[in-house]
């Protein structure tokens, strides 16, 4: 069985800590580098419920994509959210390694995985990056081509089949006819790039948490139409593209959590008003 260190090793330098955005805290986050590694659970997020889910399937590693400790903290103690979870792994004997923006840039990495989920052809970055990172295809998010053209009330409905189900779902801004035939993707949050995806001319755009004004001025200035979905349906698939790479790199099993963190656990749909009716809750 390979060694904590080995398995980091072999992450390091498939996406190298120098790739990862200033602000970011990537690398191993906790975990003794000589213990040995037989099961590693691939998550989006280490929260309490993915915690849970390493000590029941056994796991030596925890890979995950979001930082437990992105933002500087004073304090460990067990009474705190990110404390609690330190300790039981801690306790249990559980590493946890983080690849965030370096996995983002990546080539193959967050978006590709995205991308291949809705069958998108030609890839290219949307904006290609820059620095350490800088060429052989990678950046963030991929612009692609897909099988063919779909409204993008199509597109919607094709998004939401494939990617994995929230309760938020998939949302879509612009002219439900509209006909797309090329698509930018990003994973996770992405409305710092609405420029780049106008500036690329592709038919629609599709990431999450995009935000009330950014996105209505984005329309207004006639840019590709907006495809909106939950952050971590977004980036679940990349845990299958990674998984499958620790598989063939180390005699060790690998599970993929299937557990949705996404906060917003229930979606109610508006039914439609009559202007009567609607002058009548506002009187």
């Amino acid at each position: 069985m390979p060694t904590v260190r080995q398995v980091v090793d072999a992450l390091d330098a498939r996406y190298p800590r120098s790739w990862a955005e200033s602000w970011d805290r990537v690398g191993l986050v906790l975990g003794e580098f000589e213990h040995a590694v037989s099961r590693i659970l691939c998550v989006v997020d280490c929260v309490p419920e993915t915690a849970d889910e390493a000590l029941a399937v056994g796991a030596d590693l925890i890979v995950a994509h979001h930082p437990l400790l992105l933002k500087p903290v004073s304090s460990l103690a067990p009474d705190t959210f990110k404390g609690r979870i330190a300790h039981r792994l801690i306790r249990a004997e559980v590493a946890l390694y983080t690849a965030h923006t370096n996995a983002d840039v990546a080539n193959p990495g967050v978006s590709d995985a995205l991308a291949a989920r809705l069958g998108l052809t030609g890839l290219r970055p949307l904006a290609p990056a820059e620095g350490a990172a800088a060429g052989e295809g990678r950046g963030a998010g991929r612009i692609g081509e897909l099988a063919g053209p779909l409204t993008l009330r199509d597109l919607a409905a094709f998004v939401a089949a494939r990617l994995p189900a929230t309760s938020a779902g998939v949302r879509a801004a612009g002219d439900p006819g509209r006909v797309i035939r090329t698509v930018a993707v990003c994973g996770g949050a992405g409305d710092s790039f609405l420029p780049d995806a106008a500036r690329a001319g592709v038919d629609a755009y599709l990431c999450a948490d995009l935000r009330h004004h950014p996105a209505g001025e984005h329309l207004a200035n006639d840019g590709p139409a907006l495809l909106d979905a939950a952050h971590w349906a977004t980036e679940r698939p990349w845990l299958d593209e990674v998984a499958a790479w620790l598989r063939a790199q180390f005699p060790v099993e690998v599970v993929v959590s299937d557990l949705d963190t996404d906060p917003w656990t229930v979606h109610s749909a508006s039914a439609p008003q009559s202007a009567s009716a609607q002058k009548e809750i506002h009187s």
